[in-house]
């Protein structure tokens, strides 16, 4: 099920069951919302992502940054990350939203995808380190991108279209039972950087 064409409700739940994902659909107009582009582009300090797969380290073209309110660690695909401070755009986009929302987040995972070719495969947000069952809210600067959701069990999909500068956030089940992917795309040459806000549990 696409739903490019959807009538943006906030409160409305996209998944058909399982699990909560709300679109709260663009947060700042396009001149505010490319101004976090540009200074996340030039300010966050990204490197290339690293990944330990069946014993053998990959890199990534995609690249990553962590950041949070402390130096945090946080593990997935067996690579351990440590989390720089907060920069003054990130903590004004985290007060937004956690304003939008009503949740609160200590950590932000951010992801600088190039072009269309880079994408992210199918995966779900449970690792140990992160709150059980807890928010995560994903911010989209930049290209447009598909966004898409498949249940463990049935193996339905959902897909969305994520907008410069919105707001999809996940939370309540959709973590265990739900696979979510970046389809990647010959369309798109344009780069999209996307932060993901969580709650690290210490």
């Amino acid at each position: 099920m696409d739903l490019f064409d959807i009538e943006i409700e906030p409160s409305k739940n996209i998944l058909p069951k399982d699990g909560i994902v709300n679109y709260h659909g663009k947060l700042w107009n396009r001149q505010e919302a490319n101004f976090y582009y540009e200074k996340l582009w030039n300010t966050i300090e990204w490197k290339n992502d690293q990944a330990i797969i069946f014993g053998k380290l990959i890199i990534t073209k995609r690249k990553v940054a962590w950041y949070g309110e402390s130096e945090f660690e946080y593990t997935y695909s067996n690579i351990t990350k440590n989390a720089l401070m907060w920069t003054p755009e990130l903590l004004e986009l985290k007060t937004m939203v956690e304003k939008e929302t009503g949740e609160t987040f200590n950590s932000c995972l951010l992801n600088l995808y190039h072009s269309g070719d880079e994408g992210m495969a199918w995966h779900s947000d449970g690792e140990k380190d992160l709150k059980k069952n807890g928010a995560i809210a994903s911010l989209s600067f930049g290209a447009e991108r598909k966004f898409a959701f498949k249940h463990k069990a049935t193996k339905e999909t959902v897909s969305i279209l994520l907008e410069h500068g919105s707001l999809l956030v996940m939370k309540g089940t959709t973590q265990t039972n739900w696979l979510h992917r970046l389809p990647p795309t010959k369309q798109i040459s344009q780069p999209r950087i996307n932060l993901t806000f969580r709650t690290i549990v210490l």
